[in-house]
């Protein structure tokens, strides 16, 4: 037991659905903001990556395909795992009255005039990563749909719902950017509690000692119901680690570039 010093949360096929959700978002980010700023040498180095304009919206509408592909095997996922504990219990990751009342106790212990909350399995900012996905894959998968088959569409809405379908698509498209590359980023990997980085998605374990002092809740409930000795896992080895830092690294690099980048060309770009 010494040597167990992590304590698992996430599964592999959870692990799995956060991996290729990373690499896809990357590369929708990357040829989407190529061609919104290919009048700039920032956006034409973009388009060049995925071997020019035209070629970047064919990358970009079938890796749009293949998330919207695996949103809904996500869907199959979660209905085959429903359960009233998966739902209703301190398990479940559904917002509950609780999260409030933890997120305005968060703000007061930033402060300085509160205790910092007794979280549980799940924290209210986590809640929030997974659900905006949610109605992130909805706006920008419909609108996206709207403008890949734009002849389909028009059988059903107005020539300038496609006018409309492209903003709401960019807009929609730049909030999940900021998101993703600061906030996201931010809250994972530079916490005090993750800080260099959190490799919980990778390995699928986190730092026992870091969920003892951010999430109590959880830990003395996992006692209470004997489980706690049964999610203790050992540190991964030295070389995988290295993978998962690399990786992790890089993932985070690209996001501040395409965002910087962003920032930078913003006014160049021809709307």
């Amino acid at each position: 037991m010494t040597n167990k010093n992590r304590i698992k949360r996430f599964t592999p096929v959870q692990r799995l659905f956060h991996v290729l959700l990373m690499l896809s978002f990357m590369v929708l980010g990357a040829s989407g903001l190529s061609r919104l700023y290919i009048n700039t040498g920032w956006g034409k180095w973009l388009a060049g990556l995925f071997g020019g304009y035209e070629s970047a919206l064919l990358v970009h509408t079938y890796t749009g395909i293949f998330l919207i592909t695996g949103f809904f095997v996500h869907i199959l996922y979660l209905m085959a795992k429903i359960n009233p504990k998966t739902i209703i219990g301190p398990d479940s990751l559904l917002p509950r009255g609780e999260d409030i009342k933890q997120f305005f106790s968060h703000i007061g212990w930033f402060l300085g005039f509160r205790e910092s909350p007794r979280f549980d399995r799940w924290g209210y900012w986590e809640k929030f990563d997974y659900w905006a996905v949610f109605w992130g894959m909805v706006i920008i998968g419909i609108t996206g749909l709207i403008m890949a088959y734009p002849l389909v569409a028009t059988r059903y809405m107005p020539g300038w719902g496609l006018n409309v379908a492209l903003w709401v698509h960019r807009i929609e498209a730049f909030l999940a950017m900021a998101h993703v590359f600061i906030i996201h980023f931010f809250i994972a990997h530079l916490r005090r509690h993750n800080f260099p980085m959190d490799r919980a998605m990778f390995e699928g374990s986190t730092d026992l000692e870091a969920v003892r002092s951010e999430k109590p809740a959880w830990i003395d409930r996992l006692k209470k119901q004997g489980d706690y000795e049964n999610l203790l896992v050992r540190e991964s080895q030295p070389q995988q680690k290295a993978i998962f830092f690399v990786f992790g690294y890089i993932m985070v690099a690209i996001g501040l570039f395409l965002i910087a980048g962003a920032l930078v060309n913003w006014q160049r770009v021809i709307w």
